[in-house]
């Protein structure tokens, strides 16, 4: 007597098992990342048998993710801006709050005339490239201390084709001595060393360089605004993204740094998130 294999499960079937062990959408992502499709063809072919090499490839990110690994990890890309990113474990991971600091830095760079830029800490190039992209005229000098980090970086830039994107390796300000720029923005690390959250969720598998900085978590961030006066043209503006209960410390620090007009922008949560401050411009203009 011939036994027949058992049919290949349909994707329709290995999501609803997988959605017992992880968030239902982690679980398109990552069936759609196993077969090497989009979202909208999973959904549209969800009682199509799953071949065998998919679904076992599928069960280990499964496995993976209900380990905690992060999905943009697992699946090596997340979505920033209009881009698609690769992401490693040398980066971490943007986030959509992040998109408010791109947006503020926008703002203050004029299309069509030419600037110059700086994202310090810039991990996978996510805010130095979104900001390149939407400023083809900006060129922008994008620095990590991380040398695995920066070749994700250019990376990234190579694959979306964004030329005007200069990185360079070294902490802060240390690989832009004797320059100055209209804009400075950075996503630096800004949590406490002891906040408990660092052993939680995702933040367990980012790199702890670029998420906790200090008793307070104001460490880089006060490196940042201290070096900014010698790296600023006149005018010029400095922006950062910080935790929520931050504003008002950050603030003070730019105040006692010299800079005017700062202020705080919340997300689309009401929590304080993007701080900026400008350096005075010429005198007679302040």
């Amino acid at each position: 007597m011939t036994i027949s294999p058992a049919p290949c499960p349909d994707a329709s079937q290995l999501l609803r098992r997988a959605g017992a062990r992880i968030d239902p959408a982690d679980a398109a992502l990552l069936l759609a990342h196993a077969l090497r499709r989009s979202q909208a063809w999973l959904y549209a072919h969800a009682t199509d048998p799953v071949e065998a090499a998919a679904a076992a490839e599928f069960e280990v990110l499964v496995a993976r993710r209900a380990a905690g690994e992060p999905v943009a990890y697992l699946t090596g890309h997340r979505g920033f801006w209009t881009l698609d990113l690769a992401v490693t474990p040398d980066t971490l991971i943007p986030r959509p709050e992040t998109e408010l600091l791109v947006e503020q830095a926008l703002l203050r760079i004029p299309p069509g005339r030419p600037a110059r830029v700086a994202d310090l800490g810039t991990g996978s190039g996510a805010i130095a490239l979104a900001v390149a992209s939407e400023r083809p005229r900006a060129r922008v000098v994008a620095t990590d201390i991380s040398r695995q980090a920066l070749a994700a970086a250019a990376a990234n830039a190579d694959n979306h084709g964004i030329g005007n994107v200069e990185f360079r390796h070294g902490d802060w300000w240390s690989p832009l001595a004797g320059e100055r720029f209209d804009l400075v923005a950075s996503n630096p690390p800004y949590i406490a060393a002891a906040d408990p959250h660092l052993l939680q969720g995702d933040l367990r598998f980012e790199p702890p360089g670029a998420l906790a900085s200090g008793r307070d978590g104001l460490d880089a961030i006060g490196a940042i605004v201290g070096g900014a006066p010698a790296h600023l043209a006149p005018g010029g503006w400095l922006l950062f993204e910080h935790g929520h209960a931050q504003g008002e410390a950050v603030r003070a620090l730019l105040l006692r740094a010299g800079f005017v007009a700062t202020a705080t922008e919340r997300d689309l949560e009401g929590r304080e998130r993007v701080t900026g401050g400008r350096l005075p411009g010429p005198a007679g203009v302040d």
